[in-house]
């Protein structure tokens, strides 16, 4: 890992209503299970989505287990975004009890 800055997916408080949570997973992932209220852009889109990720508010990064959002989080606070990596990804929000939806918005799981 590279040191970015981190959230525990325990720490509940730190994903609120207006955290913007950006979930960096393939297709294939995010329609399998995501967090509420998550927005999808894949890594490999990211610069490409840069202009609907909001620079105004905390950003929480969110990929399968920590990596490629680390890696986006360095990315974003390179570009003056306040963006913080979701330590564990959604393995963690998964095992910390999160609710995980999936495209049918019934309960999902991680893939």
């Amino acid at each position: 890992m590279f040191g970015q800055p981190q959230v525990p997916a325990t720490d509940v408080s730190a994903v609120t209503d207006q955290t913007f949570l950006l979930d960096v997973r393939e297709a294939d992932e995010w329609q399998a299970g995501r967090a509420p209220n998550a927005v999808h852009a894949p890594m490999s889109l990211i610069q490409q989505n840069l202009s609907a990720i909001p620079n105004d508010r905390q950003i929480v990064v969110v990929c399968r287990v920590g990596g490629r959002s680390e890696q986006v989080v360095a990315w974003l606070v390179s570009q003056d975004y306040d963006a913080l990596n979701l330590a564990g990804g959604m393995m963690a929000w998964a095992a910390a009890g999160r609710p995980i939806v999936n495209d049918a918005g019934s309960d999902g799981f991680v893939l």
